[in-house]
């Protein structure tokens, strides 16, 4: 069965068009509030859509998705509604690749077979676990080999250098590019060495590559258009998504002029 990842990326390299990512914590402003910001993103023209799944320590993430998540948590977020939240859209027809990213600890305690099986009946297309290394991935790939279940996909770093050609390995989607050194939602001032390093993934990378991490403006990424297929928006959009209240409006028209502008670069 092809996967809505896979047939997206196909579909924007037919175009010659660049993909633009978003991200977003679950169970914001509410469920409801959240399936309309999930609706609207889908008819603002975003590729592929990042649900966070709120975890009590997510060490990977900014201050501003580390408080989304812990306002998601306080509301009563947790992963079988999330996953009632997937089936339910996915009913009503929506179609946009919808990606959990989301800590290891999380799939482990619900049950990594159990998880994959509520995946596949909600339409998860993909995982991000930023916590788990290339190393401590069997397990996981294992239970992933069933029909229709979701793809890992591969996040690489500045600091993986010498390990992206191992990471990439049979990578499927897209390689999600931290394009700074830490945490999520540092400003774009970008490693002075970003572009080179960009430049190596590519080179390896038999499949799209990805941009993330600090991104606000479409113009954030001009210098490094050549070597990226797409941009994820993360801290900033919870950001847009917080100051207008969570208007699904808001959220609309930071994304269409986002992806109009980043494919005019």
């Amino acid at each position: 069965m092809e996967n809505r990842i896979e047939r997206k990326m196909q579909e924007l390299k037919g175009r010659g068009e660049k993909a633009f990512i978003t991200y977003m914590t679950a169970g914001l402003p509410d469920m409801r509030g959240c399936r309309e910001l999930i609706l609207a993103q889908e008819q603002a023209g975003v590729d592929v859509l990042e649900l966070g799944i709120p975890f009590s320590d997510p060490v990977a993430d900014g201050p501003v998705i580390q408080n989304a998540s812990y306002k998601s948590i306080q509301l009563g977020t947790n992963l079988p509604k999330v996953f009632t939240l997937m089936r339910e859209i996915r009913a009503e027809g929506v179609e946009i690749p919808i990606v959990f990213m989301m800590y290891y600890n999380t799939a482990l305690h619900f049950g990594l077979e159990r998880f994959v099986e509520e995946c596949i009946i909600g339409g998860v297309d993909g995982l991000i676990i930023p916590d788990l290394p290339l190393e401590e991935q069997d397990d996981l790939k294992k239970a992933l080999k069933q029909e229709g279940a979701p793809i890992l996909l591969e996040l690489v770093s500045p600091v993986s250098a010498g390990r992206i050609p191992k990471i990439l390995e049979g990578a499927r989607g897209f390689v999600y590019c931290v394009s700074g050194m830490g945490v999520t939602g540092q400003s774009g001032n970008f490693h002075r060495e970003i572009l080179h390093y960009l430049s190596e993934v590519k080179q390896v990378s038999q499949i799209p590559v990805m941009m993330g991490f600090g991104i606000e403006q479409a113009k954030d990424v001009a210098s490094v258009k050549d070597v990226i297929d797409g941009a994820i928006v993360g801290s900033y959009f919870i950001r847009i998504l917080e100051e207008n209240e969570y208007q699904p409006q808001a959220a609309a028209e930071y994304c269409s002029k986002f992806k109009r502008e980043l494919n005019l670069l």
